[in-house]
């Protein structure tokens, strides 16, 4: 049996709303945007006004997005390396837990914005949520899912607080969603406190 697929969460300190166009016009040579929007040239080095970028628009969401540390080293992540495994591969065939999420809840109210935020935290960056393609597969296997900004994770937190959901009775995993949801909000609250959003990875 093929092991399934690893997720993780980074903490971005950009939206990806604020980087899709710059990046499109980056690609096509033209950088004045994303360099004005990112601040910091030396996370996308080599950017030449009138050249075609070298990097996809994956790996360029990806570069520009995350929170760096000051001295540029790798971002610190937003939860332990227990959790991280936790809730990186669910024991289920494609180990998604936030699809598990997503399969085995249900909303009280219509209102209620869970589902939309869960799934623009797997999907958010497909050509079909997005509009643009490119924004998910990048240069080294990477693999972009979807992302939630700042407010998004705030939003996220409160709707988990308010119970105005449930957990359906047919789940295969007894207390699978109490578990993931536990560990989802672990994320959340450490992205909340250093004001930074999230961003959804998937690695074979």
């Amino acid at each position: 049996m093929a092991t399934s697929a690893f997720y993780t969460f980074d903490p971005m300190k950009m939206d990806a709303n604020k980087l899709i166009q710059p990046i499109l016009k980056s690609i096509e040579g033209k950088h004045d945007d994303l360099l004005n929007v990112i601040k910091i040239s030396e996370i996308l080095p080599n950017l030449v006004e009138g050249e075609r970028g070298k990097f996809d628009p994956a790996t360029m969401l990806f570069v520009a997005s995350l929170d760096w540390k000051e001295s540029g080293g790798i971002p610190e992540q937003l939860c332990k390396n227990n959790i991280r495994e936790k809730i990186g591969r669910f024991p289920t065939d494609d180990g998604n837990s936030i699809k598990y999420l997503l399969q085995y809840t249900s909303l009280d109210d219509d209102s209620n914005k869970l589902h939309e935020l869960l799934f623009k935290l797997m999907n958010g960056l497909s050509e079909e949520s997005l509009g643009y393609p490119g924004f998910q597969k990048g240069m080294g296997g990477l693999e972009l899912m979807g992302w939630l900004n700042y407010e998004e994770v705030i939003k996220l937190i409160k709707t988990i607080k308010s119970s105005e959901w449930s957990i359906s009775a047919d789940e295969p995993f007894d207390g699978g969603v109490q578990e993931i949801i536990r560990h989802l909000m672990m994320i959340l609250t450490v992205a909340e406190r250093r004001s930074c959003g999230i961003l959804m990875r998937k690695h074979f």
